[in-house]
């Protein structure tokens, strides 16, 4: 089984447990340890976060073997396509989807010169969809990914690596160099 997402390790858990005796691959150290942390068996940890880095490294190792793939309904990577154009025979099944949530009180809107860590392509959907970018905001992309997904308009910094500790601590440390040239 291949996880590239933590979420996707919930929604197998709520609808099946014999996952747990398939050796699975993850894309991060996080997703390997909510695997070891549901009682399933890591076979492989990457030493990447990123999907088509992921496929790649992964590739050798899949040889001659059926890979199932549980993801979310949007993926922004080409894992699949990047595996089955190495030989592998792959199934993806969705078991999960993120939900835009709209019509948010307006009152929850940032205040100026907030720091805001996006995670996701979804939350830079979700926030833009409910609130106007500020140019006051600082902006934390966790990785390359969602970087990408940014638009043009809001400046933003990468993080160092694509977790969400990395995030939070780029996240403060614009806040310090902010709060120093105030």
């Amino acid at each position: 089984m291949l996880f590239t997402s933590k979420n996707a390790i919930d929604a197998i858990d709520s609808i099946d447990k014999a996952w747990k005796k398939v050796p699975s691959y993850a894309i991060a150290k996080q997703t390997a340890q909510k695997i070891v942390a549901m009682g399933g068996i890591v076979e492989y940890q990457s030493s990447c976060s990123y999907g088509d880095e992921f496929a790649k490294e992964i590739s050798p190792m899949l040889k001659n073997k059926k890979v199932l793939y549980l993801r979310a309904k949007k993926v922004v990577s080409n894992l699949v396509n990047i595996l089955k154009s190495d030989g592998i025979e792959i199934k993806d099944e969705i078991v999960y989807f993120t939900k835009i949530l709209t019509n948010i009180d307006k009152k929850l809107k940032p205040p100026k010169n907030a720091t805001i860590i996006f995670s996701s392509p979804s939350t830079v959907d979700g926030f833009l969809s409910n609130f106007k970018w500020d140019d006051t905001y600082k902006a934390v992309a966790i990785g390359k990914t969602t970087s990408s997904y940014m638009p043009q308009y809001i400046n933003h910094t990468i993080a160092p690596t694509p977790n969400m500790t990395d995030a939070i601590k780029t996240a403060k440390l614009l806040e310090y160099n902010f709060s120093k040239t105030v």
